[in-house]
């Protein structure tokens, strides 16, 4: 459900396209069943591939016997690390977050070690898919099973090396510090100084991105180029990386990303099976096509999050914050993918978040496990930072005994004080917490359920009422160059589009942003409609195709308004600039007097009832070239290449109510409210889509997902009958809103909106339910919180005992100290204990 904001309706009603509900033009094809999926990819000759994936978390390869697969029928070949040592290479990484960083050598077939369960091993090339997959089955991999390091804070320890060349599983250790970056104050001398001192500990439980489509290859080596399709949400990084990895000329490369079928950083990523598919296509000589099953996207896929954080935040006994320490350990997994060492990085400067703390420090250490790489997953970093500054902020509240929010409120930046700096150096450009969190009450009747929440907690009810806050702003629409080149990332984040005049009037706009289902198509459509005055109908954008759209940096972070929408904003401007001189030479009038708007020059001062001339009229003009002003070139077409000079920051408020029931652990979600500020809309209709798939996505992390491996390193949450996503019946119907800040920084007003959804509604639902069952002496409990998490920590406090089951004492987060096993997938929560009392905690 989506409630209108109290802005009036003459403001609220779209004077263009821009602001227009509009249905999606890709749904056409998508409703139809006339997709462009890469797995319904068919060519002349291709082959089929099936990958051999390693049972053991890490072992030493000490034989392969191919021989039996290799004489079953339709096999073409079977191709083994041995086979490709030489030209394999190894997978890249984009992103050297400390220039002593380590990371192992990442060869897309294993060839003498295996890190993880999962890893490829061989590949069988057949005739048919069903005939890959049975030769698959007959290839005899002989294994010596090697010690593996799985728990996180113990693998920091160095006790057993996930990569024994290494000689440590540390990869690296980034630092921030405000004093020394001179953006703030010494963190140390606030915590000495603190008169509220609250230390605590959060797990962020590995995740799956599970996209809807699963990831398809398919190669053509029969023409001019290598032509590769894949479900990726980087075509033109795609095509840099293969080339460099593999020593192939880029021009002899094209990446086409046809339909893709969500991604959420799942599909951000160079993957061994692309590279796999490269080399088959190439030794083969013929068409090579490999589709995941589940079970392998699940297993082998790149997984999210995965951190311990330890917090500590010094306050003043009137609330003001004045310090805040952040300590993570990241899990690398196995090896590092593109952007796998820099996620949590990307946290590092949201812990802060819309809070004005004067001094700031953060020290995160990058771990290798042997177990599944991660990498970027929807929001990368930013949830996780979200998360723990919101509960913690919620700890702040309850030690004091206040109310949640107006802890928040005395501690925000104020309307007023935009642009404001942060402790971290970022200039936040617009934003109104305050607008926001005052109509998010309104909708959700705060003030009415925290009064119920009372009557239920002085009655003793057993089904006890929590309400749970989450007030974030993100960092997002990834860029600037400058900015991403001082943090030492590998690419640039500009973006570029061009748009085409064609001689019958309509426009073809090229974009670098590579959609896989926000609907570019559509709100590139408005965008260009407005900006030249021509039907939406009339518009067609081309993108994910590096022939095509030779220039781009793809889709990610929710860049691609904020920063793929501004390149078509200035190309579109470029088309108006170029067709300024012929208007003037066919209306006989200086360039200067020249005015457009609807799609029509006119001359300035000659009257309402002047017909001036269409652009779509020039078009055909410039296309016969017949009487053209001198100089002029036959064309309108025009290029536009924008890199921001600063991020974009959406904010909001998201409030949610459960209910828990202390005899069983069972939480219901009574009511979710959320009112985000992305600035200026393009189409409601998209951003309400989402907002709502951001929701469930980030409270299926609090309530329900999470990526089990067993002590043997073996993934048991390796099917969706345990790998827990939501469906539409475990939802309800959320309450959503908007308030406008225009963003400063683009000429649309616009700020990010893909990932806002997924980063505060985690905080919002854990918050509520400890919430809760705080008046128990309960301050935490370890996502998901499962019922039985729930009903454990209820238990825990009932028998007297503190909430956190881990040591206080134990070392978690030193140097060379081993640390205690995380609790069992279904264990109750971790931390520090925490006294119920006090001034500090």
């Amino acid at each position: 459900m989506t409630v209108t904001d109290d802005r009036t309706a003459e403001q609220d009603a779209p004077q263009g396209e821009v602001g227009r509900d509009r249905r999606r033009k890709e749904d056409q094809r998508l409703i139809t069943g006339r997709t462009r999926w890469t797995d319904n990819m068919q060519l002349q000759g291709m082959l089929h591939l099936s990958m051999v994936r390693s049972p053991y978390a890490h072992a030493r390869i000490t034989g392969i016997d191919a021989g039996a697969a290799e004489s079953s029928p339709n096999v073409v070949a079977v191709i083994t690390g041995e086979d490709v040592k030489e030209i394999q290479g190894s997978l890249p990484t984009a992103w050297p977050i400390t220039p002593d960083q380590k990371a192992p050598p990442h060869p897309a077939i294993a060839v003498d070690r295996v890190a993880f369960a999962g890893e490829i091993v061989a590949v069988v090339v057949a005739r048919t898919a069903a005939a890959a997959r049975d030769a698959a089955e007959l290839v005899d991999v002989d294994y010596e099973e090697l010690p593996a390091a799985l728990d996180l804070r113990q693998s920091a320890g160095d006790d057993v090396l996930a990569h024994p060349d290494l000689g440590t599983n540390r990869s690296a250790t980034w630092t921030f510090d405000s004093a020394e970056a001179g953006t703030g104050e010494d963190v140390e001398a606030a915590i000495r100084d603190a008169e509220v001192l609250i230390e605590r500990e959060y797990r962020q439980q590995r995740l799956i991105p599970a996209f809807m489509e699963p990831r398809s290859v398919v190669v053509d080596p029969t023409g001019e180029q290598f032509v590769m399709w894949s479900a990726t949400q980087v075509p033109h990084i795609l095509r840099l990386m293969l080339a460099l990895t593999l020593g192939v000329p880029e021009s002899k490369v094209r990446v086409i990303a046809p339909d893709v079928g969500g991604g959420f950083g799942g599909k951000l990523q160079v993957t061994p099976e692309e590279i796999i598919t490269f080399l088959a296509a190439r030794r083969t000589g013929r068409p090579c096509k490999w589709t995941e099953t589940r079970s392998e996207s699940l297993l082998s896929g790149h997984h999210g999050r995965d951190q311990w954080q330890k917090l500590t935040l010094a306050a003043r006994k009137d609330g003001t914050v004045t310090g805040l320490k952040v300590e993570l350990l990241a899990d690398m997994g196995a090896y590092l993918g593109l952007v796998t060492p820099g996620v949590p990085i990307l946290g590092a400067f949201m812990y802060n978040a819309i809070y004005k703390f004067p001094a700031y420090h953060f020290t995160c250490t990058n771990v290798f496990t042997n177990k599944t790489w991660t990498d970027a997953y929807r929001g990368a970093g930013r949830p996780e930072a979200t998360f723990a500054i919101e509960r913690l902020m919620d700890e702040l509240a309850a030690e004091l005994g206040r109310d949640p929010l107006e802890v928040r409120e005395q501690n925000w930046i104020t309307h007023e004080e935009f642009p404001f700096t942060s402790v971290c150096g970022l200039e936040y450009d617009s934003g109104n917490y305050e607008a926001a969190t005052a109509r998010a009450k309104e909708l959700f009747g705060y003030d009415e359920l925290r009064a119920e929440q009372a009557r239920r907690r002085e009655s003793g009810d057993r089904v006890q009422l929590g309400i749970g806050v989450s007030t974030f702003t993100e960092m997002c629409g990834l860029a600037p160059s400058r900015v991403l080149g001082s943090l030492d990332y590998g690419a640039g984040g500009w973006e570029s589009a061009s748009v085409r005049m064609l001689p019958s009037g309509k426009v073809e706009v090229v974009t670098g942003a590579s959609a896989h289902g926000q609907g570019h198509e559509t709100a590139w459509s408005q965008i260009v409609a407005d900006q030249l005055g021509v039907p939406f109908e009339d518009v067609e954008v081309l993108h994910g195709d590096t022939q095509v759209s030779p220039r781009g940096l793809d889709t990610y972070g929710s860049r691609s308004l904020v920063v793929g929408g501004q390149a078509v904003v200035q190309a579109a401007q470029g088309v108006v600039e170029k067709a300024k001189p012929l208007a003037a030479h066919l209306l006989e009038a200086n360039v200067d007097d020249l005015e457009f708007s609807s799609g029509r020059f006119r001359v300035r001062g000659a009257g309402d009832d002047q017909e001036g001339i269409g652009l779509t009229d020039l078009a055909l003009k410039v296309f016969t070239a017949h009487d053209l002003p001198d100089g002029m070139e036959p064309t309108l077409d025009a290029d536009a290449t924008f890199d921001p000079e600063n991020f974009s920051f959406p904010h909001g408020t998201h409030l949610c109510a459960m209910e828990v029931d202390t005899e069983t652990g069972q939480s219901r979600m009574r009511s979710y409210v959320s009112v985000d500020d992305v600035g200026n809309v393009v189409n409601p209709l998209i951003v309400d889509g989402q907002i709502h798939g951001g929701l469930v996505q980030g409270i299926a992390q609090a309530l329900w997902e999470e990526a089990v491996y067993d002590d043997q390193g073996t993934l048991v949450s390796g099917s969706f009958v345990d790998y827990t996503l939501p469906t539409s019946a475990d939802t309800i119907s959320f309450v959503t809103d908007r308030t406008v800040s225009p963003a400063t920084t683009n000429d649309l007003g616009a700020k990010g909106v893909g990932e806002a959804g997924a980063i505060a509604s985690t905080p919002a639902v854990v918050n509520a339910v400890v919430d809760a069952v705080r008046p128990m002496g309960i301050h935490d409990i370890q996502m998901p919180c499962t019922p039985e998490r729930v009903w454990r920590a209820i238990e825990d406090s009932r028998q007297g005992g503190s909430t956190p089951t881990e040591d206080s004492a134990q070392p978690h987060f030193t140097q060379d100290a081993p640390n205690q096993d995380d609790p069992g997938p279904d264990g109750p929560a971790g931390g520090t204990a925490y006294p119920q009392e006090g001034g500090r905690a």
